[in-house]
């Protein structure tokens, strides 16, 4: 690893790029600490504990949602519409059509994500400003204030979706995903130091402080092992003669994920959990304020439904994400064959059956890491420090993924400077 790291730090171009990533990062983090005006933040912090649903939102945005400043929404608008345009795009024509294309109808379909970021952004910006007003947390509680605080959060959430395409272009991995990645990390050594606090004062001992570092190792190390776990499905290409040449006659795996959803699941049923607490915030009404209370985070009804919710969403988006037919339709094209499967439906059979195996592994897993800071503070007595399997998934998942285009970069110069 350490001889990984210091060819890539060798490359001009990565630590310019690194330097650049860097930049944007700080910038990031600055704005963090930009209060909305004509909000009262002293009254709305309390809302935001660490453990809560709102405080894994929190910890997305890395302590922007708590001080409720001009980045409080994050990139979460940009992530909804993403993921609405994927969900679109399996059912509507047009937009299979544009993904489909080349960069032309790529490019359509990330204009169509900045519409929908925006208009979604602003309708939770809205929702947001309004529960505030209901809660006398602002200044002016006036409507003029909250379509000021509304119009600030939404131009925050497009500011952060361009300073995410700037990494992008400019910098080391996805932007977006790094952004998340920066806000996650970047609330990690005030859990520390808060953990260390804690053994100070002797709330805590020694013995509960390093059982709580023994589970966040555990739960890193079954992170990376599944994040990286895969089914190679072994796959052979007959040989075909083109002209003069001959192609195919090799062998090579179809990589099947394990966990082929990611985080998207968690986010779904995080989504799903958090309606009828929102609903709550504006509707006096005994029935949805039972609902809120019986849901409420940390409950035992929210802690099933979340897991069931979490396996529901795995399986839903692994059949929207991973077009299993077209996959065993290009397979077959170009004259390739499962040993020992006949190519067409029976090997569409074989795949699926395949992925409906791995993907059960898959979706107990995301539920296991997504429920477990529910019972980390019971299992070592430790509360009001937040680790979740959520976080360390994106985490590790970020890191991975920029390390490879990093890898690549450097795989790349060496080419270059071997065919020159």
């Amino acid at each position: 690893m350490l001889e990984s790291i210091q060819n890539v730090l060798n490359v001009p171009e990565f630590r310019k790029r690194a330097v650049f990533t860097l930049i944007m990062f700080i910038i990031f983090r600055l704005g963090v600490h930009i209060p909305v005006p004509g909000v009262d933040a002293a009254a709305i912090e309390g809302l935001f504990n660490s453990g809560n649903l709102f405080g894994l939102l929190d910890l997305f945005s890395g302590g922007a949602l708590s001080k409720f400043s001009v980045l409080a929404m994050s990139i979460t608008p940009y992530i909804n519409a993403s993921i609405i345009m994927q969900l679109l795009t399996a059912v509507v024509p047009t937009f299979e059509q544009w993904s489909k294309d080349n960069q032309d109808g790529r490019d359509k379909i990330q204009k169509v994500t900045r519409y929908g970021t925006v208009l979604l952004g602003f309708i939770q910006a809205f929702a947001m400003s309004y529960a505030l007003k209901v809660n006398n947390a602002l200044i002016d509680n006036s409507w003029t204030t909250v379509l000021m605080v509304a119009v600030i959060l939404t131009a925050g959430t497009c500011f952060l979706m361009w300073l995410g395409d700037q990494i992008t272009a400019g910098g080391i991995g996805n932007g977006i995903s790094l952004i998340i990645f920066a806000g996650i990390v970047a609330r990690f050594p005030n859990g520390v130091n808060t953990l260390y606090q804690y053994v100070q004062a002797g709330t805590i001992n020694i013995f509960q402080a390093a059982l709580f570092a023994l589970i966040a190792l555990f739960m890193i190390v079954i992170v990376v092992e599944v994040t990286q776990g895969q089914r190679r499905v072994n796959v052979q290409y007959a040989k075909r003669v083109v002209g003069r040449k001959m192609y195919g006659g090799h062998s090579t795996h179809i990589p099947l994920k394990v966990n082929q959803a990611g985080v998207i699941p968690i986010i779904f049923a995080s989504s799903v959990l958090m309606f009828p607490i929102t609903i709550a915030q504006f509707i006096q009404n005994d029935t949805i304020q039972w609902l809120a209370q019986v849901f409420g985070w940390g409950t035992l009804a929210n802690t099933v439904a979340y897991a069931v919710l979490i396996i529901f969403f795995t399986y839903f988006y692994t059949a929207i994400s991973l077009n299993i037919p077209q996959m065993t339709e290009n397979m077959q094209k170009y004259g390739g064959f499962i040993p020992g499967i006949r190519p067409g439906e029976p090997t569409a059979r074989y795949i699926d059956r395949i992925m409906t195996r791995i993907t059960l592994a898959g979706a107990f897993f995301l539920a296991f890491v997504a429920i477990l800071p529910n019972f980390i503070g019971w299992i070592t007595g430790i509360q009001g420090v937040y680790f979740g399997g959520t976080a360390v998934l994106i985490v590790v998942g970020v890191a991975i993924d920029t390390m490879k285009q990093a890898e690549s970069l450097v795989l790349n110069k060496q080419y270059q400077g071997f065919v020159k």
